[in-house]
């Protein structure tokens, strides 16, 4: 028996007609003569939706009883036990009911798929794990059921049920998807027109990685690496060069022209880390791209050439974009074919655009004359040519015969090995000539002068300087790698450090400032940005004697000792990440303030939102009995008892209205910190008891115990009983049917506790501060609890009065609101002194 086969139906946003595309994917196949089961569906009230179920056969759901209310779901072991061809599960990323087989409806699905039966499921992007923090800043609501990518990955096919953001919104305003009381508040904020585009392209996108991803899967099981034009991909070399901006913008106008089109920039390293790029311009550069929209790559290769041709073929590049040489017309005379030649020939259906730039053919330059040893090896090495040198001749000379010339010959050969492997070039090219004088002066017949008699000898003394030379550059050459090596090695440590020192916490722009002050042994450092010292590290008095720029506004000043050319690698790096540093936190201070705009925002339409229902509703049914009592006026229409339902309608209307525009007029107080607040010593149970009454709730809704003996507290009485009816309320709203409140007061050290319990679904940790923000329902959306002020108004009051509001987890599931207020010592004089504190 194989593994059953997953389909996917992939929506952007609910109401895109998932649901009812699987019924009628259902009933296809059962038409078709496949055994077809409806395992779960979620209709959601939609007539459409639930009609397409006539004539499927539904699996009864499985009931489960969870904390006092009742549950239903999917029933794994029954559709098990009925084994169709084929299940239709709806709401893949679903969180189970407790107490059943799995904790996610796509474990139920594993389950099925591992006994064989195929699935049709339904999923909507904000479902999807790696997406979430994204969907968040996108509509800002917390997607708390997600799946994994993985799963979603692994499906056999994953189609896009696609709808355009307006077609959606007109669905949802005809009542299609939602109740008539959901709608508006609903297109206001999740289905703005906005929200829906943005998710839509999400969706898209995601199914485009994921086929391209099949493809590439595709292409390499089959081992094709030729070019597949599916999509235009132009990779740009990058060099790290001052011609790398102008490339990155024509490689990103060439992917403009096709829809879809990805641009990639690509930089290779070597292997011994030695040809590098100046760090400052391949960061803008990096950074450039990521602004363009593409991405940058970089790969480790000796031969360049090799490496740019293998990366496009394996991203199945289209298009490669590469400079021209900065060579000039000698050095690649000299050279041999370029970078460019070399590309071009072997791209092969891959097309190679050379771009052409202000920095090409550049004059031809020697390498430079200096070695890279010290000058102290140096001076040795010419202080051994010019001891060692002398002994030598002395020794040889005592033992000259007619035969030794070959072995006095390798003796100096080994002399001027030895002084290239202590001093380096120059030491060694003095060696090689002056053994090579020596060896004709006294060696080489005639003795004694410098004539060359024959021609072939000539050619000997020569070829022995050229090959001193050549010994002597490699060892030069070695010397220069390895310092170079060792060099990196300290800058990578360095960089390392600086990272270190972020992560921990650090501030990113001072731990900067501080490398910047130990990596080179200056006296101090500084970064400087508009006149003003943003970092400061040492003595940072006098002048600078190093000022590099970061960015057009900063520049970062080091004092003490000049700083050598050597250096200044290095330092580019520094100022190239604080750059970034700085833009970073010009970019989190906007988002802050973003965030604070968005904020305001989300508390101005949820306002209108809740005014739209709550206070049209007592307003309308107000105005209504009004008006039925103005139209029978002076006639006999209406009976007694009518007028007075229709009186009693308008007052109960108006009461609540009154009610509504009192708590919006306390939070404008409130935040605009005016809320008059008139402490005096109050017993507990006088606040209490009124608001029983006022709510009316008795014995069998509320349970009390309350310690008749815990001190008064320092409160207002009105306030007090405004939260405290505030609590009851919202703890009766959210109780199970047939469960009671709990009510206690207790003494705590200096404080008097007032606890409100219930038995509800409680609050997640992370979401309890949510529930203190003005017009926050929490996820209510029945528009009949108020304007969702009640909890918020009930913190700035207990706030008021100097006590806290704190929300905890009940014993057994639930939410414990608790009311802390200071006491009023016992005895006469301490409520004197309470009083007159009040007073004061």
């Amino acid at each position: 028996m194989g593994r059953g086969r997953l389909r996917v139906l992939l929506g952007a946003a609910p109401g895109v007609g998932k649901t009812y595309a699987m019924l009628e994917e259902g009933r296809r196949l059962r038409d078709e003569g496949k055994d077809v089961v409806v395992a779960v569906v979620e209709t959601h009230g939609r007539a459409a939706t639930a009609a397409l179920l006539d004539g499927l056969e539904v699996v009864p759901r499985r009931t489960v009883e969870h904390r006092g209310v009742t549950l239903t779901d999917l029933d794994l072991p029954a559709v098990l036990l009925r084994r169709p061809d084929l299940a239709l599960v709806d709401e893949l990323a679903h969180s189970n009911a407790p107490g059943l087989e799995h904790e996610k409806r796509w474990q139920d699905v594993d389950a099925l798929l591992d006994a064989g039966i195929d699935v049709v499921s339904t999923v909507n992007i904000q479902h999807i794990e790696s997406l979430n923090d994204v969907v968040e800043k996108i509509t800002g609501v917390v997607q708390r059921e997600t799946i994994p990518d993985g799963v979603l990955r692994a499906a056999d096919q994953i189609e896009v049920v696609d709808l355009a953001p307006q077609a959606l919104r007109d669905r949802l305003s005809g009542g299609y998807v939602y109740p008539a009381e959901r709608i508006d508040a609903a297109l206001s904020n999740y289905f703005r027109l906005g929200n829906l585009t943005a998710l839509r392209e999400l969706a898209l996108l995601w199914l485009a990685d994921e086929v391209d991803a099949a493809l590439r899967l595709y292409r390499t099981e089959h081992g094709i690496d030729s070019t597949w034009e599916a999509r235009e991909r132009v990779v740009v070399t990058l060099t790290g060069g001052p011609e790398g901006e102008t490339l990155i913008r024509r490689g990103a106008r060439i992917a403009a022209r096709s829809a879809g089109g990805q641009l990639l920039a690509l930089h290779v390293a070597s292997q011994d880390g030695l040809r590098g790029a100046t760090p400052g311009a391949l960061a803008r550069q990096r950074a450039l791209v990521e602004q363009l929209g593409g991405t940058f790559h970089q790969v480790v290769g000796d031969d360049v050439p090799r490496a740019l041709v293998d990366f496009a073929r394996g991203v199945n590049a289209t298009q490669l974009v590469i400079g021209v040489s900065r060579r000039g017309r000698l050095a690649a005379a000299l050279s041999g074919p370029g970078i460019g030649a070399t590309v071009t020939r072997e791209a092969g259906n891959i097309d190679v655009h050379i771009v052409n730039h202000s920095a090409a053919g550049g004059g031809f330059a020697l390498p430079p004359v200096g070695g890279a040893l010290t000058v102290r090896r140096q001076v040795v090495g010419f202080l051994l040519a010019l001891v060692v040198g002398p002994l030598l001749t002395w020794l040889l000379v005592a033992s000259r015969g007619e035969e030794t010339i070959i072995s006095d010959v390798l003796a100096y050969q080994l002399l001027v090995v030895v002084v290239a492997l202590v001093g380096g070039v120059w030491p060694a090219v003095y060696a090689a000539v002056l053994s090579g004088l020596t060896i004709d002066f006294f060696f080489i017949e005639p003795f004694h002068t410098v004539t060359v008699a024959e021609p072939f000898h000539l050619l000997a003394l020569v070829l022995y300087v050229v090959i001193a030379c050549l010994v002597s550059f490699v060892v030069d050459r070695a010397a220069r790698t390895t310092r170079a090596a060792r060099r990196s090695a300290a800058e990578s440590e360095v960089l390392a450090t600086v990272a270190g020192s972020v992560m921990r916490g650090q501030d990113a722009v001072q731990a900067l400032v501080d490398t910047a002050y130990r990596a080179f042994g200056t006296d101090g450092a500084r970064l400087v940005a508009a006149g003003d010292v943003l970092a400061a590290h040492g003595d940072t008095g006098g002048a600078p004697s190093t000022t590099i720029a970061v960015g057009d506004d900063a520049r970062l000043e080091l004092f003490g000792p000049d700083l050598p050319a050597s250096e200044r690698r290095l330092l580019q790096v520094i100022a190239a990440q604080l750059e970034a540093a700085l833009e970073h936190t010009d970019l989190a201070q906007v988002a802050s303030e973003v965030d604070q705009l968005a904020a305001l925002d989300r508390v101005r339409s949820a306002l209108l939102s809740a005014l739209s229902h709550d206070l049209r509703r007592p307003l309308t049914a107000a105005t209504a009995a009004v008006s039925g009592l103005r139209s029978t006026a002076g006639h006999d229409g209406l009976s007694a008892e009518d007028r007075s339902e229709l009186l009693r309608t308008a007052d109960e209307s108006l009461t609540s209205l009154a009610g509504l525009l009192t708590d919006l007029l306390d939070v404008s107080r409130l935040e605009a910190g005016v809320l008059a607040v008139a402490r005096t010593p109050v017993e507990a149970v006088d606040a209490i008891l009124p608001a029983l009454d006022e709510l009316a709730l008795g014995p069998d809704r509320v349970e009390l115990d309350l310690d008749l003996d815990v001190p008064a507290v320092l409160a207002d009485p009105v306030l007090l009983e405004r939260v405290v009816v505030n609590l009851l309320a919202n703890a009766h709203r959210h109780a199970p049917p047939g469960t009671r409140v709990r009510l206690t007061t207790s003494a705590l050290g200096a404080s008097v506790e007032i606890r409100v319990v219930d038995h509800g679904p409680g609050i997640p940790t992370e979401r309890r501060e949510d529930v203190f923000v003005p017009f926050q329902r929490l996820g209510d959306t029945d528009n009949t609890t108020g304007l969702g002020l009640g909890l918020a108004l009930s913190k700035g009051f207990v706030e008021g009065m100097g006590g806290r509001l704190t929300p905890e987890d009940t014993p057994g599931g639930g939410l414990t609101m608790v009311v802390s207020l200071p006491a009023v010592a016992s005895g006469p004089a301490a409520v004197a002194d309470a009083a007159s504190e009040v007073a004061g």
